[in-house]
Parts: C-alpha cells; structure tokens; sequence
C-alpha cells in the first residue's frame, strides 16, 4: 500500500474586483460625497467641454449670418493662413518674450517671499505683512491699470514728480516700446506675487520641524537650512506650479495687457490673446481668430504633457 499523503491545496484567490464594481461600491458608500459632485460636474461639461464644438469654426469660413451648420468647411485654410502671416509671427514672438519674462522674474519671487515670511517670529506682524501683499489680487486689471496710469502718468504722476525732483526728465512709461514691458512685469508682480505666495506658505507647514532641529544640531546655519530642508521640502508644490504655469505660457496675461497697452506700444505688447480679440471681434473674422485660440490651446496642452513628463523622467515627480 502507498502512504498516505496530505497535500495541501493553494488557497483559491478572490476574484478581483473590476474598476465599475469597485466605483459603484464606493459610490454606495460615500453617496453624499458624489451628490455634491454633481454641480461641479455640471459646471465643467456645461462650460468646458460643451463650448469645444465651436472648434469646427476654424475648419469653416464661418458666417455669422447662415450659421455653422450652414458655413462651408474649407480645411486647414485659416492655418495656412496664419503660419503665414508675419503679422501672427510677431504677436507670436511677443506672446513668448512677456511669458518668459514673467515667468523669470515672477515664479521665484512667491518662493523667495514665502521663505522670508516663514522666517518671522512676530506672529502679528507676518499676518498683517501676508494680508498687504495678497489683497491686490482683489482688484481687477481695470483698477490696476487705473493705480498704474496714475503713479506713472507724465502729466502729475507720483514717480514722474519725483524723478524731475532729482533732477531727471519725466518718463513715457505707457508710451516708450522700450519700457512698457517692464511696466507689465512690474504690474503682474504687485498683483499676482502675495496671492501665490499663500500657496507656498501652506507647502511649508508640512514640512517636519524635526528636518530643521536636526540641521541645527548639525551646526547647519540658516541658510544652508533653507536650501538642504526648506527648499527640498517645496519641491514637488513648486514642480506643480511650474507646470500648471506651463499652460498658460501663451496666455501672456491677455486681460492686463488690453486694459494698459496702446497702439503706441503694440510692437512690443501685441499677444495672442489679444490679437484674436482684435482680429475677432475688430474684423469679424471668427474663423482666423478661432484657428488662432485652437493654435493656442493644442500648444499649451502640449507643454502641459512635457513639462509633466519631463519632469517625471529627471526628477521622479509630477501631477500625473
């Protein structure tokens, strides 16, 4: 006879659950939680995606009067049409220039600006410095450029006054090509800089005050501090940010710009956002100026994905 033997059988696994199935569960249970989804969903599918039909229009010679189902598709004619305008070129160009410069000049000072306040004791004093410098945010572009015309006005302007005090001659702030730039760099920082701020002070209270204990113990000084533990530790909400801005890169700031510039200084401030308003609505030409904005998106989301892959292939990081 042959000996007994046990064996014993592997144990049978769980069917796992498939993606609707595990949905649908968790739907049951957060029911209330989805509920209140259902507005925000609203919002996007009404505002954002429905809206996107109106691309066909920069495949059309669109007319307003017969309508698009009615217009004649004409391909890729208002394309051809703008990569061969040297007009659009130079709008094009300026678009990158005033984007590059913001983005320059503009994305490090929010971080400089948090780490200065995460730095002051005074409690007080850092609430009242924080609620300076983010409540321009609150003002519209019309209001801005209104404090802006004023303080730089040749005519009484508070800077101008003082610069013929010293001794020099008033300066065309709003009409010089070779300043207006800086003044919508200017602008952009005094507006937008103590907003963005908050984002980064927010990113720093996660950071482990161990992290910073243990740097002083190791006799590290402020300083090296905030570049081997603060900055580290703001890392993957700068990284966000960096490539969240990546996709407004063409954007420029088309609603500062409209409310500021002048045909004195169109050379220099033309952009693409305004160019299409100008070409849109100026000339009624809706389908060259829809092709345009097409142009515009399909870039941005384009360095969107760059940007994010990038970034996960050198530093292991990204929103995705």
């Amino acid at each position: 006879m042959k000996p007994a033997t046990t064996e014993l059988s592997a144990p049978v696994p769980k069917a796992r659950k498939t993606y609707f199935q595990t949905l649908w569960s968790d739907i049951r249970k957060d029911w209330d939680l989805y509920v209140a989804l259902i507005p925000g969903i609203a919002f996007i599918l009404l505002f954002k995606y429905t809206p996107m039909y109106g691309i066909v229009i920069a495949f059309k010679d669109f007319n307003i009067f017969d309508g698009l189902a009615a217009s004649p598709w004409v391909g890729f004619k208002h394309f051809e049409k703008l990569f061969a305008s040297d007009s659009f070129m130079h709008v094009f160009q300026n678009t990158l220039i005033i984007s590059f410069y913001k983005l320059f000049f503009l994305f490090p000072l929010p971080i400089i600006v948090a780490i200065l306040l995460n730095e002051l004791k005074n409690m007080a004093f850092k609430r009242g410095v924080q609620t300076v410098i983010y409540l321009p945010h609150f003002l519209s572009w019309v209001i801005v450029s209104g404090l802006f015309i004023d303080l730089l006005s040749t005519n009484g302007g508070l800077v101008n006054k003082i610069i013929v005090a010293l001794g020099g001659e008033p300066i065309r702030f709003f009409l010089d090509s070779e300043i207006f730039r800086s003044v919508l760099i200017a602008s952009a920082g005094w507006k937008e800089t103590g907003w963005s701020t908050i984002v980064y002070l927010a990113a720093l209270t996660s950071i482990d005050p161990q992290l910073y204990e243990a740097a002083k113990i190791d006799g590290a000084s402020k300083w090296q501090q905030t570049i081997h533990v603060t900055l580290p530790g703001l890392v993957p909400i700068i990284l966000l940010m960096f490539i969240l801005r990546l996709g407004h890169i063409l954007e420029a700031g088309t609603e500062q710009i409209l409310v500021m510039y002048n045909p004195s200084v169109y050379n220099v401030s033309d952009v693409i956002g305004t160019y299409v308003y100008r070409v849109g609505l100026g000339d009624q030409d809706y389908s060259f100026s829809t092709a345009v904005g097409l142009f515009d998106s399909v870039i941005a989301f384009i360095l969107i994905i760059s940007g994010n892959a990038l970034s996960r292939k050198f530093l292991q990081r990204g929103i995705w």
